[in-house]
């Protein structure tokens, strides 16, 4: 229940102009409330509606893993922001290593972003982004 600070409301603003060049269609969330406070301005952006995920949810870093393979294998070029939390994120990054996450490059610090780009179907690349100022 607990919502986010100061800074990390300017940080979840600042993503609307970081996630500005993809074409986000969808906005999953963790049910937790910093996480659906952080996708609120970026689904306000969009008009997009966010949907609370319980494989999202502090603890769901398998099922969050199966998420994220799922969601790739998709393959309707739609873009997905996932959002979630620090203990499930190295979990999902392991489940995409088959496309080669650089070692340390697991970072996962409080409003940083990872970006993970599937061409039909399959993991192909992975960019860290760090969080906005």
């Amino acid at each position: 229940m607990r919502p986010l600070s100061e800074r990390g409301a300017g940080q979840a603003a600042d993503l609307v102009g970081l996630l500005a060049e993809f074409p986000v269609q969808r906005i999953l969330s963790s049910p937790f409330v910093r996480c659906l406070q952080t996708v609120a301005p970026l689904a306000a952006s969009r008009a997009l509606e966010v949907k609370p995920h319980p494989a999202l949810a502090e603890g769901g870093g398998r099922d969050a893993a199966r998420l994220v393979r799922s969601l790739a294998g998709e393959d309707s070029g739609a873009g997905v922001v996932v959002c979630s939390h620090g203990d499930v994120i190295p979990e999902v990054l392991l489940s995409v290593d088959a496309i080669a996450v650089e070692p340390g490059r697991r970072r996962c610090q409080k409003g940083s972003t990872w970006v993970v780009e599937s061409v039909h179907g399959g993991l192909v690349a992975t960019r860290y982004l760090p969080p906005p100022s």
